[in-house]
């Protein structure tokens, strides 16, 4: 670190000064150093030791100064219009300097500057000397290389040349306020440190992405926000600026969640330990909600749910309220079923109930009613239907439902309302509004049959799978009219499990006919032929009887048997003859399988 030290001179060389490159040092002349041998310093006073009595005693805060005039007058404007405007004879009176920046640290530092004793200039300290020397006016009029000139260069050349520094001297600023804010130390802070992050971002600094987040965490909000607004105005990325976000929220932002949340409900107190004051949770997270990009991606879900906790908590303004609830429903589909659980207080001096109406209501119910809304509008704009989207937000709904229904204080016109605020289709199940309504009526036992009846309408048994409707079938908490239903829904689902099984063995058959279509093609020409050679069959056996006629009447006459013997060996040569007696034994093996043995033994019996 750069040190700007004021060292003595020689009188030899009192008009000149000396630059030291190699230690960084500038050499100021001494000129009153004869009248400061040493000084004194006690817990509340601080004193020059030498031998001229000091004539001047100055108070800043619980420290006095005993000082010499003359060192003061002639470097410092301020104790000069002290001496111009009182008589030299009050000059011995105390002088207040209650409202010296940087206070008597930084008066004493000044003091060695005017008796040349050597002081060091660093990021520490050089905005409080700046504004100290601005307020008691020691200006190059007075004396050249004044305090003035030297502290605004090294915060020129050496702290705006490097952004840790620039932030060192921003949170130094953060007690010197009005002072260096009137100076532009402020600004130009900012202005060093967004244009180097801008810079800067894009690289990798020892193997770490996003180095600055840290040591922007660390700074107020009011910095904060202007070196964000800073990178925006630089064309930032919006993912960038929002992890930024992201990061200095977690820092002085509060966790709590689940059952981590502090919230004394049951005894009417809260209890927040190490927590800032109200009033700076509150701005900070306005301040935080005015700087989020517009885009969708620049921010998670969870930081946005968290954020809006934290305006309900802190009583934020209506109109922000209403921008973190839009913001959230675009993005509702990544939510999770802890984030949304927003408790139905604020904090303040004691707790306090949102709605005076319904008292203890652990949760607050509207808001997610309200967020919900805006994602049914988005996506109603976008023109999607049945998409991942709503699926995602039905399952985070019921589940939401679930958690909130244990409340034995929440009324059944909110739950009811909230169970119903998506469309039909949005669900392809209900088991998990089932199990939501069941919880409630678990809770809620006083509950009206009337009341019970309205609340089961939203659920459709039809869309109940069997094990919930077998439960459901069984469940006493339910109104009769929905265990009938609930039956019905379950024996209409078993019948189409069974017909989807017959449809099933149906079409495993119809597989099989068109494996045997080509065999019974095959089967149908054997038939045709088989046809074909019964007709022949039986004109051979007509032929055959008139040839059997034939012999007896011949064997009667006992004549020559020469013609009818020649032609019965004709017949037998005959190819049609063979046919014959292959089709008939063919055809009485397959009709008459009893009678074939007979009908050939008659005709070789006959034929021989």
């Amino acid at each position: 670190m750069m040190k700007l030290s004021v060292q003595p001179q020689s009188p030899a060389s009192d008009s000149d000064e000396i630059y030291q490159a190699d230690d960084q040092r500038i050499a100021i002349p001494a000129r009153f150093n004869a009248t400061a041998d040493s000084f004194e310093k006690n817990e509340h006073s601080w004193k020059i030791m030498s031998q001229v009595p000091t004539d001047l005693s100055i108070q800043v805060q619980d420290v006095t100064f005993y000082v010499h005039k003359y060192p003061l007058i002639s470097r410092c404007g301020y104790f000069s219009r002290v001496e111009f405007q009182f008589p030299k004879s009050n000059l011995n009176c105390d002088i207040e300097l209650d409202n010296l920046p940087g206070g008597p640290e930084t008066f004493e530092t000044i003091l060695k500057f005017c008796y040349d004793i050597p002081i060091s200039l660093k990021v520490n300290n050089v905005a409080a000397l700046r504004c100290a020397s601005e307020y008691l006016e020691m200006t190059e009029a007075l004396e050249d290389g004044n305090l003035i000139s030297k502290t605004e260069a090294f915060f020129t050349f050496v702290v705006l040349s490097s952004w840790r520094d620039s932030i060192t001297v921003l949170k130094s600023c953060e007690s010197l306020s009005p002072w260096a804010e009137n100076l532009q130390i402020v600004r130009r802070c900012c202005d060093s440190i967004s244009w180097k992050i801008s810079q800067e971002a894009s690289e990798v600094i020892n193997g770490e992405k996003n180095w600055w987040f840290e040591e922007m965490s660390t700074l107020r909000i009011d910095n904060f926000t202007r070196i964000v607004t800073g990178l925006r105005a630089k064309g930032s990325k919006p993912e960038i600026i929002g992890s930024c976000i992201v990061h200095y929220g977690e820092r002085w932002l509060p966790e709590r969640r689940g059952n981590e949340l502090q919230w004394n409900i049951t005894g009417g107190a809260i209890r927040e330990e190490d927590s800032r004051p109200i009033r700076e949770q509150r701005i900070i997270v306005e301040s935080l909600v005015s700087l989020l990009p517009s885009e969708k991606e620049a921010v998670s879900c969870k930081f946005l749910l968290k954020m809006l906790k934290m305006a309900i908590l802190y009583s934020a303004s209506p109109a922000l309220v209403a921008e973190l609830e839009k913001r959230t429903g675009l993005v509702l589909e990544t939510a999770d079923v802890n984030d949304l659980l927003i408790p139905s207080y604020t904090a303040g001096n004691k707790i306090k109930l949102i709605s005076s109406t319904e008292e203890n209501i652990m949760h607050n119910v509207d808001v997610v009613q309200r967020i919900l809304e805006y994602f049914l509008l988005y996506e109603q704009q976008q023109q999607q239907q049945l998409l991942p989207g709503p699926l995602a937000v039905s399952k985070l709904l019921d589940n939401y439902l679930a958690e909130i229904a244990k409340d034995p204080n929440l009324p059944v016109t909110k739950f009811q309302f909230l169970a119903q605020s998506l469309p039909e289709n949005a669900r392809k199940s209900d088991d998990g509004l089932y199990r939501a309504i069941d919880t409630y009526l678990k809770t809620h036992p006083s509950l009206s049959d009337h009341d019970r009846r309205r609340l089961c309408k939203v659920m459709n048994c039809g869309k109940l799978s069997v094990d919930a409707c077998a439960h459901a079938a069984q469940n006493d908490r339910l109104p009769l009219r929905t265990m009938i239903q609930v039956l019905y829904a379950e024996q209409m689902k078993i019948r189409a499990t069974v017909q989807g099984k017959s449809q099933t063995e149906i079409a495993d058959n119809s597989d099989q006919e068109s494996s045997w279509l080509s065999t019974n093609k095959e089967v149908k020409a054997l038939k045709l032929e088989l046809e074909k050679v019964k007709s022949q069959m039986a004109e051979m056996q007509r032929d055959h009887s008139d040839l059997q006629q034939e012999r007896q009447k011949q064997n009667i006459k006992q004549g020559n048997s020469s013609g009818w013997t020649i032609r019965w060996q004709r017949i037998r040569k005959s190819a049609l003859f063979n046919l014959k007696t292959d089709g008939e034994e063919t055809d009485e093996v397959n009709k008459r399988p009893n009678n074939s043995g007979k009908g050939s033994f008659r005709r070789r019996q006959t034929l021989s």
